[in-house]
Order: structure tokens, then C-alpha cells, then sequence
């Protein structure tokens, strides 16, 4: 198993940036993990809580590194990962807040991804186009779009993610990607920039300039190669 990655996160037009990811790339095991999350937007410590979940969900998978990737292991994982978010919001004298998560922990030749909320993952393969992407979690409230699921402070019950496992071939490529991303260009572009015969970082390059042109949120991407 070998893989390549870049990443990019940027504040965009914010003020701060809300975003957390994180990229454990372990050759020497056949494991590689990614993960980002997206802090929501109108709660307060959105930035606390992305970073909370990203490294709780990443210090997990570190220490179980010889426990097959399977659904329980997920689902464990983010039962712990509610527990450390509200431990957050305690100390912070009962803070109301939340973040998206978006993971795929490779094993061989296996990707395992798991989502909760809006922030998404796309798997695409060479001459055959979008294998997978995540549905988000997404329900619209008088035309608002609200977040069905998420980590959010004291509400085990709504970080519920949904897994999936797809065996990966030569070549194939996944994307994970915060909102701000994927909301600042037409799906299309997003997919046929993807899958561009060039070094990753300079596939990110282009997603960078289209959000900075288009965009109004923060953006943060792991684009991942499997060869």
C-alpha cells in the first residue's frame, strides 16, 4: 500500500478559522487515517470543538492501531469522542458547541469512511468517475439549511456518523472536504479537478484560487491518491 496526500485549510473571508484536520500516515502498518471537521457556525468555540473532535477521533485510532477497521470501531470512537466534547463544554462553563466530522482510515487496501454532518468525502476512480459521497446530514427548517447530525454539546444522540467501507484500486483518489470547499464551486468542476493528471498540491492550488474567488467560509481539504 502506498498513498500520497496534500492538504490545504484556510480562513477564507472569516475571522477565524473554525476548521481542524488531521493526517496519520503509518506506511510501516499498511494505515494511513485522515479527518476534518468543520466548527458550526453560529455557537459559540466553534474552533474548540472542531479541534476536540479531530483529536480525540485521531489519539483513538493511534492507540488502536492493530484493531481492524470495522463499524463498532467507529462508532466506539465517536461514543468517546461525545464524551470528550462535553468534558469540553463543561470547563467551559457549559458552552454550547458543535462541529462536523469527516474521516477515512485506510487499511491495505480497504478505505473506511465515516461522516456526521455536512462536511463530505468523494471517492472517485480512473475511467469511471464518482464511486461514493457522503450524504450529509442536512434538514431545511422555513428554507434554512440546519445540521441533522453532529458532535455537539451534551446531545450524544445526534453524533450518530455513517459508515462505509469500499475497496480501493490503483489510482483511486479521495477527497475530504469541509463545506466552505465544495460550496464555492458547481459539483462538476469539483469532480473533474479532482481526478486532473497533475501533483495533488496543484489540484488544491486551483480549489485555493476558486474558493478565495467564490467562497464566504472557511476551507479545508485532504486530497488522498492510492497507488
Amino acid at each position: 500500500m502506498e498513498i500520497r496526500y496534500a492538504t490545504i485549510s484556510k480562513t477564507g473571508r472569516r475571522h477565524n478559522n473554525e476548521d481542524a484536520y488531521k493526517v496519520i500516515d503509518m506506511p510501516q502498518n499498511n494505515r494511513f487515517m485522515g479527518i476534518v471537521c468543520d466548527g458550526m457556525g453560529g455557537h459559540s468555540f466553534g474552533e474548540t470543538a472542531s479541534e476536540t473532535v479531530c483529536n480525540t477521533i485521531s489519539d483513538f485510532w493511534k492507540k488502536h492501531i492493530s484493531t481492524p477497521d470495522c463499524d463498532s470501531k467507529v462508532k466506539l470512537a465517536c461514543k468517546k469522542t461525545s464524551c470528550a466534547i462535553d468534558q469540553k463544554a463543561f470547563e467551559l462553563h457549559h458552552a454550547e458547541m458543535g462541529t462536523t466530522m469527516v474521516m477515512v482510515s485506510i487499511e491495505n487496501d480497504v478505505a473506511t469512511i465515516a461522516h456526521i454532518g455536512d462536511s463530505r468525502c468523494y471517492v472517485q476512480r480512473p475511467g469511471e468517475g464518482l464511486l461514493y459521497q457522503t450524504k450529509d446530514h442536512i434538514q431545511l427548517d422555513f428554507g434554512w439549511e440546519i445540521v441533522a447530525k453532529c458532535f455537539f454539546s451534551y446531545r450524544p444522540e445526534v453524533a450518530v456518523p455513517d459508515i462505509r467501507q469500499i475497496k480501493l484500486q490503483t489510482g483511486d483518489r479521495v477527497l475530504l472536504c469541509s463545506d466552505g470547499l465544495y460550496k464555492s464551486m458547481a459539483p462538476d468542476i469539483l469532480q473533474a479537478r479532482m481526478m486532473d493528471d497533475k501533483p495533488l498540491e496543484e489540484i488544491l492550488d486551483v480549489y485555493d484560487f476558486l474558493c478565495e474567488k467564490q467562497g464566504d467560509d472557511n476551507y479545508t481539504a485532504i486530497l488522498i491518491e492510492y497507488f
